[in-house]
C-alpha cells in the first residue's frame, strides 16, 4: 500500500464514525478526491482479497471499517461488542415509514399506524435518525421528515435506494420469535417484547 492509503487506513481504524471524503483528503496535502477513492478502491481490495476479518464499507456519504457480517455471531455471543440503544416497535415502524415514503408529513405517519406519531417523531429526531426534509403544500404547510446519514449508518447502507424492496421486507420482518429471526439480527434493534411495550406507550401515548 502507497502512503495515503496507509493514512486512510490508520483515519478509518481510528474514528469512531463513517468519514466523509473531505475529511480524508485532510489527511494530505494536496490530496484530490480522486486519489482519495483510488487509495480506498486499493485499501478495500487488500481486505476483500486477503481473508480478513474486516471490510470496508461505504455508508451514505462516509467510509468506515467494520467487521464482516459472518462475525457478528462470535463477537455478540462474547460480548465483544457493545450493543446500540434498542428502538421500540414503535419506533421502527415509523422509521419504516419514513424511509419508504420520505418526504413524508406526520398526518400520513398517523394514518398509515393508526395512532399518534409526535412522540416517536421527537425521539427519532433526538437519535438523529430523522430530519426535517421540507414542507408541504397542505394546509399550513406541514413538516416532512426524510432519513439522515446515520439512518444510513445504522442499517449498513449506501444509500437509500439500497432499501430492500417491499415484497423482500415482508418477509425480512416476519416475527422475531419465528424460526431464524435471530440469524437476520431484527432482535438487536427491537429487544424484547414487553421492553417495546413500554417504549411505545412513552412515545405514543398508548398502547397499540
Amino acid at each position: 500500500m502507497n502512503h495515503l492509503t496507509r493514512l486512510i487506513e490508520a483515519a478509518l481504524f481510528s474514528a469512531d464514525r463513517p468519514l466523509v471524503l473531505a475529511e480524508l483528503r485532510a489527511l494530505e496535502p494536496g490530496t484530490s478526491a480522486q486519489d482519495v477513492e483510488e487509495a480506498l478502491d486499493q485499501l478495500r481490495g487488500v481486505y476483500d482479497t486477503g481473508e480478513h476479518g474486516i471490510t470496508l464499507a461505504q455508508l451514505g456519504d462516509g467510509y468506515q471499517l467494520l467487521s464482516r457480517p459472518e462475525m457478528a455471531e462470535a463477537l455478540t455471543r462474547a460480548r465483544i461488542t457493545s450493543r446500540p440503544r434498542r428502538l421500540s416497535v414503535a419506533a421502527l415502524e415509523t422509521l419504516a415509514v419514513i424511509a419508504y415514503r420520505q418526504p413524508v408529513g406526520r398526518s400520513e405517519i398517523e394514518e398509515i399506524r393508526g395512532v399518534a406519531a409526535d412522540g416517536v417523531l421527537r425521539s427519532l429526531q433526538e437519535r438523529s435518525l430523522i430530519d426535517i426534509a421540507g414542507r408541504g403544500e397542505g394546509l399550513g404547510r406541514p413538516l416532512l421528515y426524510g432519513t439522515t446519514p446515520k439512518f444510513l449508518e445504522l442499517v449498513g447502507l449506501k444509500d437509500i435506494a439500497e432499501l430492500p424492496r417491499l415484497d423482500e421486507l415482508a418477509v425480512a420482518l416476519r416475527p422475531l420469535a419465528a424460526p431464524g429471526a435471530d440469524d437476520l439480527g431484527l432482535e438487536e434493534l427491537a429487544g424484547d417484547a414487553d421492553e417495546n411495550e413500554r417504549d411505545d406507550a412513552d412515545e405514543t401515548g398508548e398502547r397499540e
